[in-house]
């Protein structure tokens, strides 16, 4: 297998991983609150990525390497996960996976500012086509207007960027799955103490999906979906298989549509179509690393 079609492969084996996050964080944050399934997620990860750790008995990092992995700490395990839940608690699923549709091009930019990688214009071009038809249909699915919620959204989708692109160079080094493993245990101190202190649980929402949304987000949104995505990112560039997460919000359009009923927009597959074909163009197009 190439090595690029193999990057692809992992990249949207990451994508379909995070695709069910915000419908399952939908179905958690009823019951247990967003505090609890936006950080209490993390305490659940951090115990089973120690444990892999010292299983396969994994090198220290540098002291270098614990300073950036506190970075990445701070946008996927803090940043992304908190905000994203506190979103959840008044827009639908649906709409919130129409904002995370931007966090391509903040994963391409980063990549440009920190691993200096070079996008060709073509790339940002895709891009931007891929980006901007999503806003645009969020605004529209939205009634005209964005909801007071999108804030918080974007500020977990600009998290989510820099913590990719930045996990990424350290898998380059690490070691893909190395890195979401240390970036939850140097997290632990705090993400531990929140989230006993703050845990709450609402009995008139304990119900079944609610128990399987908070699984689904501890085991596979906050750990074994980052061992997929940044093995894809370390394989194939940052800026290149970070254009698939175009795709994330599709992903998440459909369970939602399953699980909460939330209704799909016949206008929604002419949007695919053209991020489809955003996507499909910054594949071809030339990214200098």
């Amino acid at each position: 297998m190439k090595k690029e079609t193999e990057a692809y492969l992992w990249g949207l084996l990451g994508v379909m991983a995070f695709g069910l996050t915000l419908p399952a964080t939908k179905a958690a944050v009823p019951l247990f609150g967003f505090t609890t399934v936006g950080l209490g997620r993390a305490v659940i990860s951090a115990l089973l990525g120690l444990a892999l750790l010292i299983i396969t008995k994994s090198p220290m990092p540098t002291a270098k390497q614990w300073t950036r992995l506190i970075l990445v700490a701070a946008g996927v395990v803090f940043g992304f996960p908190f905000f994203s839940a506190y979103a959840m608690k008044s827009v639908p699923a649906s709409h919130g996976a129409i904002i995370t549709g931007l966090i391509p091009l903040f994963t391409a930019w980063f990549g440009v500012l920190l691993a200096k990688e070079k996008p060709s214009i073509g790339f940002w071009v895709a891009g931007l086509v891929g980006s901007t038809t999503i806003v645009l249909y969020s605004v529209y699915i939205g009634g005209g207007h964005l909801h007071i919620a999108d804030v918080a959204l974007l500020l977990a989708v600009v998290s989510a960027g820099f913590g990719y692109a930045e996990g990424t160079r350290l898998a380059r080094e690490l070691g893909s799955w190395r890195v979401i493993c240390y970036a939850l245990a140097i997290a632990l101190p705090i993400t531990l103490p929140i989230s006993i202190g703050m845990a709450e649980m609402n009995p008139a929402y304990n119900t079944l999906p609610a128990w399987i949304g908070f699984l689904y987000v501890s085991l596979v949104s906050m750990f074994l979906g980052f061992f997929a995505w940044y093995r894809g990112l370390e394989m194939g560039g940052i800026a290149k298989i970070g254009q698939l997460q175009l795709l994330q919000p599709f992903v998440t359009f459909f369970a939602s549509s399953l699980l909460f009923s939330e209704q799909i927009s016949p206008l929604m597959f002419l949007v695919l179509a053209i991020v489809l074909a955003s996507v499909h163009f910054g594949r071809k197009a030339k990214v200098i690393r």
